[in-house]
């Protein structure tokens, strides 16, 4: 459920300060565990650190993520994959796809 229009999307006054001092063009990273701020059009062009509860995950804002929450771009959760029978099949003909590449540049 979103915030009311009331109060306003959510954005954290210290992401705002940084911001205004750096300049987009600027290839440093600002970190923030500030996941539930919401992005602004201030923000596009720069790469933040967003906590995923364990590391910083880069993410570089474009235009198209305004309105949307810092959090939506850092996953909390590693995806293993999909097992299986077919999963394994498919993954011993991948690698023995790759040995033959590998084999055959190698002659």
């Amino acid at each position: 459920m979103p915030r009311s229009i009331k109060k306003g999307p959510y954005v954290s006054e210290d992401l705002l300060k940084k911001i205004k001092s750096m300049k987009p063009d600027q290839k440093q990273v600002v970190k923030t565990w500030c996941r539930s701020c919401t992005i602004t059009p201030e923000m596009v062009g720069f790469t933040f650190g967003v906590h995923n509860g364990k590391e910083h995950v880069p993410v570089h804002i474009t235009e198209d993520m305004v309105g949307h929450k810092l959090g939506e771009f850092a996953a909390t959760t590693k995806f293993g994959r999909h097992g299986g029978r077919m999963q394994r099949e498919l993954e011993a003909a991948e690698a023995e796809k790759q040995s033959t590449k590998l084999q055959e540049e190698k002659k």
